[in-house]
């Protein structure tokens, strides 16, 4: 692969060794943060949110029982930090765990966060009406109990290495006195969903849709107030221009930049480049579902032998190299090198266009009248990629694939959409294939969310493209009950490479996280699954204010 322009190479890398940042005091506690983005939040619940803005913004809102560190553990309960829960006591049998949440909760109206929200949580993001993408994340949890007030029990269906993790990362607690006399059905579609109270060091403030959301510290929190005043989350209507707030000075912060971005922000003195890890990868999905009759197999996609003779015509290095340079590496799966650490070598799908249409002229998609698309019974090889117009990475992508996939005669048209339509195409199957990114969480195991028979079935499960695997399943469930990591290895590859060798998708990329940020921010915790996760600990010295950081707070927000 090409190399960066050395100047960019020192940029980065002199940014990512940077020591800690220095200590705030008491004088840096205020400002506002504003954060460039060229899409809106979907819906601001965390049981249903799916997009990135909506978790960076939920996440703000409401809070864990408790929080992993930068290690992003997931065994046992090593390093995870209390937040709702000030402590918590496992069973002698290590079959339940009893969490207390902390005296001084509240939740933003006033009222006490007690174990009875702790348990209508769980009930919540379990009950199939809700339809929770995470609700395939939490089965191996039987029930939650209230002990007393303060304390919630989590029993468990069997032993197994994370059960720690899957309690506390995968639901973030709701206030049952504000939700219970919500249909689960209609929670999206509710006022909550729009302006949700909760427990965490921001409080909801505004959101004018498509234009600004808004966040404010809770300057009530007696266990530590938000050192940032407010936050801001600026949405563009496209990633040139969300480029530009941030050079223009409207903006503090981009989260992601690629190579072109990284050399003109480099010119910006008042402006630093942050990397960060990253725990995203991208890749094309094929829906394995007739669009428009959901119960059959797609006409093409079904048929697994065309798949991987279309993934076969995929030039994976050569795309990574025309879209990223090098801020971004060839996925080598439905899982990034984060977390695989060592173990990077899986059987793949070559790049072979030679042999893809051999293979498609076994199948008998042939060019019959010479018009460079193959037909079959009739049936052109033509299909539609669909893709956000809010992402310029999978716009380039799009077009690099539809010129791979006319090199062996398949057509590809390619349909950009406003970011929540393309969210709502992907989730009522009304597509052919999908150019997706996916922000991993830190535990193997939930591999189930997006690729298990489960996902697929459930109502509001993120299996899109409805892969279904007996094999890939049995697999993972293997992986996930050792409680021996390295006796988990073997069924993990195996899982993967099972789940590559069925090419449900083709996993194209992973992102390596270059952020832009003006130098007067000061980020605490990038974390890998969530740069935003310890926001409320960023600061900004009082001697670098400007202007907008002395606005009064939203009328809403008072």
């Amino acid at each position: 692969m090409r190399t960066l322009p050395l100047s960019l190479v020192v940029l980065i890398a002199a940014v990512a060794c940077r020591g800690s940042e220095p200590a705030a005091t008491s004088r840096d506690t205020g400002g506002t943060l504003v954060i460039s983005t060229a899409a809106d939040a979907d819906v601001l619940l965390p049981p249903l949110t799916i997009t990135l803005q909506g978790a960076e913004i939920t996440d703000q809102i409401f809070e864990r029982l408790a929080q992993p560190d930068s290690t992003l553990n997931t065994i046992g309960d090593r390093g995870y930090q209390p937040e709702l829960a000030d402590r918590w006591t496992w069973a002698a049998d290590s079959l339940s765990i009893a969490f207390h949440i902390r005296p001084d909760a509240r939740w933003h109206d006033g009222a006490p966060v007690t174990a009875r929200d702790v348990r209508f949580t769980f009930e919540l993001y379990r009950n199939p009406q809700t339809a929770s993408p995470s609700a395939s994340l939490i089965t191996d949890i039987d029930s939650v109990t209230v002990a007393d007030t303060a304390t919630a029990v989590f029993w468990f269906s069997r032993r197994f290495p994370e059960q720690f993790f899957e309690a506390t990362y995968q639901m973030r607690i709701l206030p049952e006195h504000l939700m219970r006399d919500i249909k689960p059905s209609e929670l999206g579609a509710s006022q909550f969903a729009r302006h949700p109270i909760g427990s965490g060091p921001f409080r909801f403030a505004r959101w004018d849709q498509g234009t600004a959301i808004e966040l404010v510290a809770d300057t009530t929190r007696t266990s530590g107030r938000a050192r940032l005043n407010r936050v801001i989350w600026s949405v563009a209507p496209d990633y040139n221009t969300a480029v530009t707030r941030l050079l223009a000075g409207d903006a503090d912060l981009l989260e992601l930049l690629f190579a072109p971005q990284i050399a003109e922000v480099s010119k910006h003195p008042e402006l630093k480049l942050v990397r960060y890890p990253s725990l995203q990868y991208g890749f094309l999905a094929f829906n394995l579902r007739d669009p428009e009759h959901p119960s059959r197999p797609h006409p093409l996609f079904g048929d697994r032998a065309l798949r991987r003779a279309l993934a076969m015509a995929v030039d994976r290095q050569s795309g990574v190299r025309n879209v990223f340079d090098t801020v971004g590496l060839v996925a080598l799966g439905p899982q990034v090198r984060a977390i695989l650490g060592a173990d990077t070598v899986f059987a793949q799908i070559p790049y072979d266009p030679a042999a893809a249409r051999a293979a498609l002229d076994s199948l008998g998609w042939r060019d019959a009248n010479g018009d460079g698309v193959r037909e079959r019974a009739g049936r052109p090889l033509r299909f539609s990629i669909i893709v956000p117009s809010s992402s310029g990475v999978r716009r380039q992508w799009a077009v690099l694939l539809q010129d791979m996939m006319k090199q062996v005669g398949a057509q590809v048209s390619v349909e950009e959409m406003e970011f929540n339509t393309f969210v709502q195409r992907q989730q009522s199957g009304r597509f052919d294939a999908v150019l997706g990114a996916w922000i991993l969480d830190p535990s193997e195991s939930t591999i189930r969310q997006q690729w298990s028979a489960a996902a697929s079935r459930m109502r509001g499960g993120v299996n899109y493209g409805s892969y279904e695997s007996a094999a890939f399943d049995a697999l993972v469930d293997s992986a996930a009950q050792q409680m021996d990591p390295e006796r988990a290895r073997p069924y993990w590859r195996r899982a993967y490479e099972t789940l590559i060798a069925d090419a449900p998708a083709v996993f194209l990329y992973e992102i390596v996280n270059v952020a832009g940020m003006h130098e007067r921010i000061h980020p605490v915790g990038l974390r890998a699954d969530a740069w935003w996760a310890n926001l409320a600990d960023w600061y900004i010295p009082a001697a670098d204010r400007i202007p907008r950081d002395n606005l009064p707070l939203s009328a809403s927000a008072q």
